[in-house]
């Protein structure tokens, strides 16, 4: 990997990594688009690890206010239980989605119908609430644990965990801004689960020679550019809608079914 490509793909995966676009997609067509080879293992494991910070130094207030009792504890619990379902799918099921659903076929057609579900998910969204404290402490368990259920279907490429747990708190009744925020703290312990996964399984096998400068050149730009996303999309849906993210993902998925086509 050269610098070039450690710094396009830090900032492709930072991007869309939060935002609801799906990162897979990208992951596929860009490589293939300017004919680099697969990133690898290390690329993947530097990726989790750099959109983790991003999201610890985003939401550091949230977490500070969280171990001191500013904000309701009963959030952090929620946030905790909310989790497993995609951990435990993730242990049950990663390996096989992985083999079989991880072409770009099946992430085309993920990418576009999980868009036609985020459109209709976002036309029945509620306003911004009113009320004293952070909307995040209303939400219920029922809202937590069905948007954690969701979370789970994030494996399947091309479904965007940011774009799915956001969908199915809309569903749920939460406003586009909380629902961002949410979807974001519900990505945390996943993130550092499966950074922490790849990282380990990196440290057995070593780095390919030559490719830690690239490496840590992905990681600055992964971090930096998925910090501006998190920040950008939480602001865009206090007063906007998801409506450009759902055709941007319809055009990609045919853009990748094109990409297949064409062989």
């Amino acid at each position: 990997m050269t610098y070039l490509q450690g710094v396009v793909l830090g900032v492709v995966q930072g991007l869309t990594e939060f935002l609801p676009v799906s990162s897979s997609g990208h992951l596929i067509l860009v490589p293939h688009v300017l004919g680099w080879p697969d990133q690898g293992l290390a690329f993947d494991a530097v990726m989790h690890l750099g959109t983790l910070v991003a999201l610890l130094a985003y939401f550091r207030r949230e977490l500070i206010a969280l171990a001191t009792g500013k904000l309701s504890r009963g959030l952090g619990a929620i946030v905790v239980v909310a989790t497993l379902p995609g951990a435990l799918a993730g242990v049950l099921f990663g390996k096989l989605i992985e083999e079989h659903l991880r072409w770009p076929l099946a992430i085309a057609i993920s990418t576009g119908a999980w868009a036609l579900v985020m459109w209709a998910a976002d036309r029945r969204a509620r306003g911004a609430p009113g009320g004293v404290g952070d909307p995040l402490e209303r939400i219920g368990w029922g809202q937590g644990i069905v948007i954690g259920c969701a979370q789970a279907l994030a494996l399947i490429p091309g479904t965007s965990r940011s774009g799915i747990t956001i969908t199915a708190a809309l569903l749920g009744g939460l406003d586009r801004a909380t629902a961002a925020r949410f979807s974001f703290l519900l990505g945390i312990p996943i993130t550092a689960g499966a950074g922490g996964l790849k990282a380990l399984h990196l440290a057995k096998t070593g780095l390919p020679p030559g490719e830690l400068g690239p490496l840590l050149a992905a990681l600055l730009a992964a971090f930096l550019s998925g910090w501006c996303a998190v920040w950008f999309l939480v602001g865009y849906l206090r007063t906007r809608s998801l409506r450009p993210f759902v055709i941007y993902r319809l055009l990609l998925a045919l853009a990748i079914f094109l990409v297949v086509l064409r062989g």
